[in-house]
């Protein structure tokens, strides 16, 4: 990005004032959402050399008073600049990678006036991916065949969700009539004989065991 010289601070207006005192709300409100992993810092752009007035989960080492980034800069002298950009790649001092989003804040008159950046460190998330990559790895050829739904469970699964179909509905939006005649088809499929039979049914329907068998008398 094209260096900028830093412009001389602003004087505010009321409105400006007010607006800048509501995005520190909303700055604090963010922060406490997403931490720790996100940091979210205010910049002041009426007062680019001391332009960062709020900075929380602070993960950059940055400080209050520092100066606006370039892309603060930018945003100062072009009032045509994009007001969101999303989702940048961008690192900290240290090198951690990030991801970014800044949103330009105008006033009524169009003016960029404020910019509130959001900073995720992605470290830890990409640590989590390798772990979870790692503990849902399974070793195909290390075991027999074998799960732990009882046999049949599916076909039942599958029988249900097809009678559901077929009246335009969902397993767990059947009417009571509705699960009486599906228990009575089961029945005659012989599905009823599966291990654990009324407990899968149940789940698939969204009810108790104690209804299901209500419905099979």
């Amino acid at each position: 990005m094209k260096k900028h010289a830093a412009p001389a601070a602003t004087a505010r207006n009321a409105e400006q004032v007010l607006l800048l005192e509501q995005l520190k709300q909303v700055a604090d409100g963010l922060a406490r959402t997403f931490a720790p992993f996100c940091e979210v810092v205010l910049h002041d752009l009426l007062a680019p050399e001391h332009a960062v007035l709020a900075i929380h989960n602070n993960l950059s080492g940055r400080a209050v008073g520092q100066p606006a980034t370039e892309l603060g800069l930018a945003r100062i002298l072009d009032p045509g600049f994009a007001q969101v950009v999303a989702n940048y790649p961008n690192k900290f001092a240290d090198g951690r990678q990030a991801k970014s989003t800044s949103i330009g804040i105008k006033d009524g008159d169009g003016r960029y006036i404020a910019a509130l950046c959001l900073n995720v460190d992605l470290t830890l998330f990409q640590s989590f991916q390798s772990a979870m990559n790692q503990f849902v790895a399974v070793d195909a050829g290390a075991a027999p065949r074998e799960s732990l739904d009882p046999a049949g469970a599916d076909a039942i699964r599958a029988r249900i969700d097809q009678f559901a179909a077929r009246l335009a509905a969902s397993p767990r939006t059947l009417k009571t009539a509705a699960r009486r005649a599906l228990l009575q088809e089961l029945r005659a499929a012989g599905m009823l004989d599966v291990r654990r039979a009324m407990e899968v049914i149940a789940e698939h329907l969204g009810v108790s065991r104690a209804a299901v068998y209500t419905y099979a008398k």
